[in-house]
Parts: structure tokens; C-alpha cells; sequence
């Protein structure tokens, strides 16, 4: 057995000093029949990048990659026990059959061959397909195959399947794809090297966490404001500046009621909306009948809009036009047409979304609800913005002027993206829309208030 030596002299220059005492030390690990693989971590949807040591084709322990662009080295408790969920004693190595003559639910079961549960399987699902396909059910865990199993499912006929993501994050991501073109933490994050208002929405503390973590530690640094919207005040909310102790489910009606201040104040990016949205493009305007609510084309199949400088119909797509943002038109065989966002303007301006009435619905103060659109508007809008109200901002100042950017919102996984995620993150996000400020990587693009003609 290696023991240590005793006798080294104590004026030693370090350096030597480290080769001498490692030289002498017992040998802990066979470095020479280790190999270091990199990958990324699937134990939540943040994939952050990870360092595995693997020997003899077998884990030996996970560490945070340092040059990964998304957690830098950093990872959490839940990263680093992944090499539980590998080398678990209670993995199941075989496929198990319930013991004959046992109870279902007794738990007795004896290891079989693939070849026979594949047999079983196939008599079973063939007498299920031939009479009922949708007798079968089945649910996938999270995995990289839902694709597979999706498209599985439905060669096989059957519409009673699920899987992990449908009841976590997939409806946040769908939300980020419908609005923005990513789907967040896993395409993209806020930006925080600008960022100066952060609003975390319904964000539970199991995903993106050590981007996030990395993230409002630059906030914290810099001085942004952080806003943290959820039921409970834990993990992330416990260091915001302000929590929002909404009643769960209700944070699209809060979003959407923010909408409708902005809107009443007309603090809206009309520049970006006509550059970077549908929102000029026109809508077939007939209730009831036929085509009502979907987009005008010219016959060769282009959505239109209605072009200020020729007062007449042009191809959305040109470079070259001024789109009116407003507006009811008349096509030329007579068609009532209206803008995207007249149609936006005339839902959300409605009293439905009035603060007074969210605030029955959200547990938030109405007050509360239009300060916080104030201020987002205060920080989104380069250009001084004078009001006919006065607000107190969140440290108690009196204001009646808006001034700054850039605004970033991050709406993710919480308590109501199990019931109304998808729809939730629309509202989020058209609250970014209708200010222009929609996180992209380098900075934001540059805006001007809205026009007061």
C-alpha cells in the first residue's frame, strides 16, 4: 500500500512541491482507461452542454462543459445525479411478465425474452387494430423519439396517444413558435447583456435553470428591474424585485389586460408591427359568410395590404410600399376589408380586458396591472413620450414621461402552462410584438413611439 512521504523539505517551491506529493499518491482512478465524452444533458428540456467520464464503456461521473454556450460549465443537482438514472440498480434490463396466477397490482413479475414479449405484443396489438385502433392508449416519457412514436401511432390508426412534452413544455414552445419563430430556452434566450425590465412569468425552477440562474445574475448586477409573475414566491421569484402573486391559470388574462392599457395609451411600436408582422396585412371582413377571417389575395395568390403612398392594393411582401396600419377597405368586387390589427385593436380594447376587470380574475390590483404596462413602456420607448395620467412607477416616483429600452420578457413552463400554456404565451408575446421588443440575439431593433396621427 502507497503511503505519503514525510520527509519532504518544507522550502520547496510549489510547483515541485505539487510533482513530488502527486507522484507519491496512491492511484485513485485508471486515467489511462478513461475517455471523456461530450454531450448534453437530458434530464429537462435546457440541454446544457456536459463533459462524460466514461471506463470500461460505463459512467464514471457528469460535469459541466466550460466551453458550452449555454450553462458555461455551470450545472445543477439534477445534471449531476444523471449518472443515477444511468447506473440504477432498479433499471429494468428485460422486458416483465406478471407471474401466472398473480394479482394485477400485486407487483410479482418474472424477466422474459424480448423475442416472446415481442410475440405477445404483436398477437395483441393485430387483434386491437383489426377490430378498434383506438382501444389502443399509450403515453411516451421524455425521450428523443416522440416523433417516432407519434408517427407510429398514427399508421397504426389510433388517437389516443401522448406524450411528456404535451403536459410540460411543448405548448410553451408551440406558443414561442406561432409568435416569435423559436421556441425559447432550447433555440435562444433573453436578452440579458441589454435587458433592463425582465418579466419571468409561471416559471418553475426545473428548466433552463442555470441559463436563467447565469442571466439574472447579469440583471442583478447591472441594476434591471426584475418582475416575477407566478402564485408562489421560490426559487427565482424569492429574488425578484417585485412578485405579482397572481391566482394560478389567469396570467394570459393578466397579459392580455396589459395589452389593453397599452393599446388605450397608444404605446404601440407601429413601425416595427408594419416591418415585422401581419398586422397591416388585410382580412376578409363578411360574418357569417364564406372566407370571413381569412387574409386578402390578389389573384396570383398575395396577401395584400392597403399602400398609403398609391392609395391602392399592394403585395405585402414589397420592400418598397407604406402599409397602412388601420383601416377598413373595400375590395374591388365589393368585399368589406379590415387590418389585422384593427381586428386587434377592436378584442383587446374591449372592457372584457380592462384592468378593473382583470383584477377580479388575476388577484392583482388593477392599478398594479396598468403600472406594470406603463413601466414596460417607460423602459421599451427610446424616444420621451408624454401622457395625459400621471403613474407612480414601482420605487414610488411620480411619472408622466416614457424613456428607454430595451424590454425583455420570458414566459416558460409554470402552473398554467398545464391549461392554457399555449394560449398564455401568445398573450406574452403580443405584448412584446405591440412594444418591438421581441428578444433577438445582438441587441433590439430600433423603434419609435406610435403616431399621434
Amino acid at each position: 500500500m502507497n503511503t505519503l512521504k514525510t520527509d519532504v523539505p518544507c522550502n520547496m517551491d510549489p510547483q515541485t512541491l505539487i510533482q513530488t506529493v502527486a507522484a507519491d499518491l496512491p492511484e485513485f482512478e485508471a486515467r489511462d482507461r478513461q475517455q471523456t465524452k461530450y454531450t448534453t444533458c437530458y434530464m429537462c428540456a435546457c440541454r446544457c452542454g456536459i463533459k462524460v467520464t466514461v471506463e470500461d464503456n460505463q459512467v464514471r461521473f457528469i460535469q459541466g462543459n466550460p466551453n458550452h454556450p449555454i450553462n458555461k460549465g455551470v450545472l445543477c443537482a439534477k445534471g449531476n445525479s444523471g449518472i443515477m438514472k444511468q447506473m440504477s440498480p432498479a433499471k429494468l434490463r428485460a422486458p416483465l411478465l406478471r407471474r401466472p396466477g398473480t394479482e394485477r397490482g400485486a407487483g410479482e413479475f418474472e424477466e422474459i425474452s424480448w423475442e416472446r414479449a415481442l410475440d405477445i405484443l404483436e398477437q395483441r396489438l393485430a387483434h386491437i387494430r383489426a377490430t378498434d385502433p383506438n382501444k389502443l392508449a399509450y403515453f411516451t416519457g421524455r425521450d428523443q423519439m416522440q416523433a417516432l412514436t407519434g408517427m407510429w401511432a398514427s399508421q397504426f390508426g389510433t388517437l389516443n396517444w401522448a406524450a411528456h412534452g404535451g403536459f410540460c413544455s411543448v405548448n410553451m414552445a408551440a406558443g414561442g413558435l406561432y409568435t416569435l419563430g423559436h421556441a425559447f430556452w432550447e433555440f435562444g434566450d433573453p436578452d440579458w447583456d441589454n435587458t433592463r425590465y425582465f418579466m419571468l412569468w409561471g416559471v418553475a425552477e426545473d428548466h433552463s435553470s442555470n441559463p436563467i440562474k447565469l442571466g439574472l445574475k447579469k440583471l442583478k448586477e447591472r441594476g434591471a428591474k426584475f418582475v416575477a409573475v407566478n402564485p408562489v414566491r421560490t426559487g427565482y421569484q424569492a429574488i425578484a424585485d417585485e412578485w405579482i402573486a397572481i391566482r394560478p391559470g389567469t396570467d394570459g388574462m393578466l397579459a392580455l389586460s396589459m395589452v389593453h392599457v397599452l393599446l388605450q395609451h397608444q404605446l404601440i411600436d407601429d413601425e416595427f408591427l408594419i416591418r415585422y408582422t401581419n398586422a397591416p396585412q388585410l382580412v376578409v371582413n363578411t360574418p357569417g359568410q364564406k372566407g370571413d377571417g381569412l387574409f386578402y389575395r390578389s389573384e396570383e395568390g398575395r396577401i395584400q395590404v392597403w399602400d398609403l403612398n398609391s392609395d391602392t392594393f399592394a403585395d405585402a411582401s414589397r420592400a418598397d410600399i407604406a402599409p397602412a396600419l388601420f383601416g377598413e377597405f373595400t375590395a374591388p368586387d365589393g368585399t368589406p376589408l379590415r387590418t389585422s390589427m384593427s381586428i386587434l385593436v377592436e378584442k383587446y380594447l374591449d372592457d372584457e380586458y380592462a384592468p378593473e376587470n382583470a383584477a377580479r380574475e388575476c388577484g392583482v390590483p388593477a392599478e398594479t396591472i396598468e403600472r406594470l404596462a406603463l413601466e414596460m413602456a417607460h423602459v421599451a420607448f427610446k424616444e420621451s413620450i408624454t401622457l395625459d395620467i400621471e403613474w407612480t412607477d414601482w420605487a414610488g416616483r411620480k411619472q408622466t414621461q416614457f424613456i428607454g429600452r430595451p424590454v425583455s420578457m420570458h414566459a416558460m413552463r409554470g402552473i398554467s402552462a398545464h391549461s392554457n400554456g399555449f394560449q398564455t404565451c401568445r398573450a406574452i408575446h403580443l405584448l412584446q410584438v405591440l412594444l418591438g421588443t421581441v428578444d433577438c440575439p445582438g441587441g433590439h431593433r430600433p423603434s419609435r413611439p406610435f403616431p399621434s396621427t
